[in-house]
């Protein structure tokens, strides 16, 4: 019994530090693909990364008006949500892909 326990325990390591690899792996990549957010037509557009790093904001000049400022800020900040909700997803879909397979229990997967 106690051989059965501690092949268990080992494989249990050995899946952790699989995992532990992956999941530097994976953010790695997330942090080389780029996404893009925008609102009001294309006016705002917001770069991030997979990671949700933000990296570029584009602002055409026609979205901007002196005497309307809170429009510019409300499209800006769409724009963001934009982004960081395509950055979420992507993240989201390769953690899943990750642990897939693993049988963890329920809450307990990406």
């Amino acid at each position: 019994m106690s051989q059965d326990w501690a092949k268990m325990m080992r494989d249990a390591q050995n899946s952790l530090a699989k995992m532990q690899t992956d999941m530097a792996k994976m953010q790695t990549e997330l942090a080389a693909i780029m996404v893009e957010g925008t609102a009001g037509g294309g006016a705002v557009t917001i770069i991030c990364n997979g990671n949700s790093e933000f990296k570029s904001v584009k602002i055409k000049k026609e979205a901007v008006d002196p005497d309307d400022v809170e429009t510019l800020e409300d499209l800006v900040l769409a724009a963001v949500k934009d982004a960081s909700s395509k950055a979420q997803a992507l993240m989201q879909q390769r953690a899943g892909a990750l642990t897939a397979g693993m049988n963890l229990p329920p809450g307990l997967g990406l």
